[in-house]
């Protein structure tokens, strides 16, 4: 018998296992049995995959009802700009496209961490005297997910501990548990405009801790926090020596009575890795282009964290060359014209729905301040025949066939969260649904039936 040979049944059929025959080195090995492994198929997942778990799908995934035949399904659940083809890119933006996938030059592989010209762009666009920025301090990514996704594998190690906003965006505890590595919520506080509560998260940091997590302009909330405030957390930060992973890629969808702080601006003491991208800002979620900015003035990040970035980017050689030979024309020739449309949309469809769902009996709207979604409160004691917000939320698809995400999906309860870049005559129509809806569930609650009577 030859070496390595797999020799076939007298049947030539194909065998079973234990129908194999290996002979390594000339010496015929007996059936069934191999040296160091169980002649038998054992394929299982990986730990890391077991571990993987995302809420919204989970939840959404798990809800078995069906819309309402009747009635066209609106879907305000959906966090991608560009679904109901109302907010689409300034033609620079898809010319600069065109340009670059002409030219040819963009068809290889670039640099794991982009191509130097192309960080080049980013850190001029971003730089400030507050924040100064030079290539070296940017890393492009497929999208800002796997910009978080690098910032997390770089700073924490598995049984360490991240702290995460809540509600929040549902993808932090996604990557970390798949890594190993522990989530600790810190509580927003509705009643302030979703500040974080401080107090109680410098109460759960230890030793352990390797990151705070703060996403400012908020998903879900809309919540744009004040320079005030950012202080007071960089303050925490700097008091407990944790670094901070930004996740800013909301950052400048603020309306027009807000401003907007990166959190890099306010301090000189703390090291912040800040995420973003082109997403939701020139509304190009597909293009998966994000982007680190190494923020480390006093260089306790040192050489390693940014070497450690370096390493890690290597695992898929980078983000679409294409969009990084766009980059240049992308931020250099987009016209503010753009920026402040979206923006004036964005705010209009907020105002609206705000005052259509705050004058609905049992909901609570709390009024964002950017990005593109509403959360609004729902007083579960004057709609007693549901459980929860998921509940809520699964009656309000099969009754009137709209689609909120519950704010389960983002570690909270009783609230759900609306989006609100659906053109207006459908967000109307939304608004209309959800009042026929609460006005057919809704219930005073006891003791108070003179206020029902009002």
């Amino acid at each position: 018998m030859d070496p390595y040979v797999i020799q076939m049944n007298s049947k030539g059929n194909l065998p079973s296992i234990l129908d194999v025959h290996v002979n390594v080195g000339g010496r015929s090995s007996v059936p069934g049995k191999m040296k160091g492994r169980k002649a038998r198929w054992s394929v299982r997942p990986s730990d890391m995959a077991n571990k993987t778990f995302n809420p919204i799908r989970a939840i959404v995934d798990n809800m078995k009802v069906k819309p309402n035949p009747n009635k066209t399904m609106i879907s305000l659940s959906i966090g991608d700009p560009t679904v109901f083809g109302n907010l689409s890119t300034d033609p620079e933006v898809t010319q600069a496209m065109r340009d670059a996938l002409d030219s040819g030059k963009y068809n290889g592989y670039a640099p794991s961490i982009g191509y130097l010209s192309s960080r080049e762009e980013i850190a001029s666009y971003y730089h400030c005297s507050e924040a100064p920025l030079e290539a070296k301090d940017v890393i492009l990514t497929s999208g800002c997910s796997q910009a978080i996704e690098l910032c997390l594998a770089v700073l924490a190690n598995p049984g360490q501990n991240i702290l995460v906003p809540r509600p929040g965006f549902s993808l932090y505890r996604t990557l970390a548990e798949s890594m190993g590595i522990e989530v600790k919520f810190y509580n927003l506080l509705p009643e302030k405009s979703w500040e974080i509560d401080l107090k109680q998260l410098e109460s759960l940091i230890d030793e352990k801790t390797a990151c705070l997590i703060v996403n400012n302009p908020s998903n879900p909330c809309g919540s744009v926090f004040s320079k005030r405030h950012l202080q007071k957390i960089l303050a925490v930060a700097a008091r407990q020596c944790v670094p901070i992973l930004a996740d800013e890629i909301y950052g400048d969808m603020v309306f027009s009575d807000c401003k907007y702080e990166p959190m890099a601006t306010l301090s000189t003491d703390v090291p912040i890795l800040s995420c973003g991208g082109l997403a939701k800002r020139w509304l190009v979620p597909g293009w998966r282009l994000g982007w680190i900015l190494i923020h480390d003035r006093r260089d306790i990040f040192g050489n390693e964290i940014r070497d450690g970035l370096v390493k890690l980017s290597q695992c898929i050689l980078g983000p679409c060359t294409i969009v990084q030979g766009a980059l240049k024309s992308i931020l250099r020739c987009t016209p503010q014209e753009f920026y402040q449309n979206t923006l004036s949309f964005l705010k209009s469809n907020a105002d609206l729905c705000y005052g259509a769902l705050a004058a609905i009996p049992g909901l609570r709207p709390i009024h964002p301040s950017g990005a593109m979604y509403l959360m609004v409160g729902i007083e579960m004691e004057h709609f007693p025949e549901f459980e929860n917000d998921v509940e809520f939320t699964e009656r309000l698809v099969a009754e009137q066939s709209v689609h909120c995400l519950p704010a389960t999906c983002f570690e909270y309860s009783n609230f759900i969260r609306v989006v609100i870049t659906v053109p207006e005559v459908i967000m109307l129509e939304a608004c209309s649904r959800i009042q026929e809806f609460c006005e057919q569930h809704y219930h005073c609650a006891e003791g108070s039936q003179e206020e029902c009577d009002k």
